[in-house]
C-alpha cells in the first residue's frame, strides 16, 4: 500500500539565511536553502509529508542505511526567468527513476505526483534562493534511506525521504580532462549500476582519486567484463560525434538511465543528426580520435549539463580534441537547454514543470 497525494505541512523557519550567501562564490553543493521536505515510510505506506526548517537529522547508529547500504538518491534543478517564472525541468523522470532505482534496491516505491509535489512546494518556498546568473540553478537533492534499527542483513521496514536544495554555480568551468579506465570497475551486469544507488558513488571514488592525482579530472568508464566498451563518465553519460552522427553507450543495467542524457539524445534528433543508442568500444573510439575524426565528445548530467571533453588518456597517450569553441553541436545544445530551462525556449516535448 502507498499513500495518496495528501497537503504538505509547512513550518517556515523564523529567520531565512537567503541574505546572508556571497552570490558571487556558489560553488556547488555547500550551501542550503531555509527548508527542507521530509516523509516517513512505515506499516507499508508513506506517512505525513512535511516541509520544516534545514537542519540535522537524528538517527540511531543502528540504521541499516548505515550497515547494508539501502540508500538512493536523486538529482534535478530549477530556474527562474526574468519575470519571476519558476520551473523545475522534468520532475517526473527523476520521480520514474527513483522508483527504478527503489525496486532494485528493496525499497518503497513513491507515487510519481507525491515526489513531484513534495519537491514543486519545496521550491515554491525557498524560490528566492534561486540564482540568476550564467550556469547557476537551484539544485534539488531528493533522498531516501532506510531507517530500520538492527544489526541483519534484510530489507528495512521503515525508512525516510528527504529533500533539500542548494543555490549552485556551475559545476565544471572550462573544458575537461579525463583517462580511460580499464581496471577498476564502476558497475557490473547485474549489479546496481542502473539505480542512483548512494554505494556505486562511494565504489567510485578511490580509482577516479588515482585519476586526479594524474593530472586528469574524471574517469572514463569502461565494462566489467571486458574493458572494452564505454559506460559512462564520471557520474555522467557520455556521449560522442562523428560528422552528422550522434552516438553513445546504450543503457543497460549497468549504466544510469541519464535525464540529461535523453534529453541531448531527443533534440539531437529534433535537429536532424543521426542518433545511435549503441555499444560504442574503446577501439572505436581510439580510431576516430587518430584519424581526427572525433568531432566533440562530452559527458551529459544534471550538474554539470554539458562537461565538454578537450583531452582522453589512454595506455599513457594524451588524444586531444579541437577546443570547445569550435565545436557545433555540444555548445548549441547547452545554450538550447539553458534558455529552455529557464522558459526562454519553446517547450516542444513539456519537460518544463511550472511551478505556481
Amino acid at each position: 500500500m502507498i499513500a495518496t497525494l495528501q497537503p504538505i505541512e509547512t513550518q517556515k523557519t523564523e529567520q531565512t539565511r537567503v541574505n546572508q550567501v556571497d552570490w558571487e562564490n556558489l560553488g556547488f553543493g555547500k550551501i542550503f536553502s531555509d527548508h527542507m521536505c521530509i516523509m516517513e515510510f512505515n506499516n507499508g505506506s508513506w506517512h505525513k509529508p512535511r516541509i520544516v526548517p534545514y537542519g540535522p537529522i537524528s538517527m540511531s547508529p543502528a540504521i541499516s542505511a548505515l550497515h547494508y547500504g539501502q540508500a538512493l538518491f536523486e538529482g534535478l534543478k530549477a530556474y527562474k526567468n526574468e519575470s519571476n517564472e519558476v520551473f523545475i525541468f522534468r520532475p517526473e523522470k527523476n520521480a520514474a527513476r527513483l522508483n527504478s532505482s527503489a525496486r532494485r534496491l528493496c525499497m518503497p516505491e513513491m507515487p510519481e505526483e507525491l515526489f513531484v509535489e513534495c519537491v514543486k512546494q519545496l521550491v515554491d518556498l525557498d524560490k528566492e534562493w534561486i540564482p540568476m546568473g550564467e550556469g547557476e540553478s537551484l539544485y534539488i537533492r531528493p533522498h531516501m534511506f532506510a531507517t530500520d534499527e538492527y544489526v541483519g542483513v534484510k530489507p528495512s521496514e521503515s525508512y525516510l525521504f528527504v529533500v533539500f536544495t542548494c543555490p549552485v554555480g556551475k559545476y565544471y568551468t572550462g573544458e575537461i580532462k579525463v583517462k580511460i579506465e580499464k581496471n577498476f570497475t564502476r558497475a557490473a551486469k547485474g549489479g546496481t549500476g542502473h539505480a542512483k544507488a548512494a554505494g556505486n558513488y562511494a565504489a567510485s571514488l578511490w580509482p577516479t582519486k588515482l585519476a586526479q592525482e594524474q593530472g586528469y579530472n574524471q574517469i572514463l568508464w569502461t565494462d566489467g567484463q571486458s574493458h572494452e566498451y564505454f559506460e559512462e563518465s564520471g557520474t555522467m553519460n557520455v556521449i560522442f560525434r562523428s560528422g552528422n552522427t550522434i552516438f553513445t553507450p546504450l543503457v543497460s543495467d549497468s549504466i544510469l538511465d541519464g535525464v540529461t542524457r535523453d534529453s541531448v539524445l531527443a533534440i539531437a534528433k529534433d535537429w536532424g543528426y543521426n542518433v545511435e543508442e549503441r555499444k560504442v568500444s574503446v577501439k572505436e573510439v581510439l580510431q576516430l580520435l587518430e584519424n581526427n575524426e572525433l568531432s566533440e565528445a562530452f559527458g551529459a548530467g544534471t550538474a554539470a549539463t554539458i562537461a565538454p571533453i578537450r583531452v582522453i588518456h589512454f595506455e599513457g597517450k594524451d588524444y586531444s580534441l579541437r577546443p570547445y569553441d569550435q565545436w557545433e553541436f555540444a555548445p548549441k545544445v547547452s545554450n538550447y537547454l539553458d534558455g529552455l530551462k529557464r522558459g526562454l525556449e519553446k517547450d516542444i516535448h513539456g519537460w518544463n514543470n511550472r511551478v505556481s
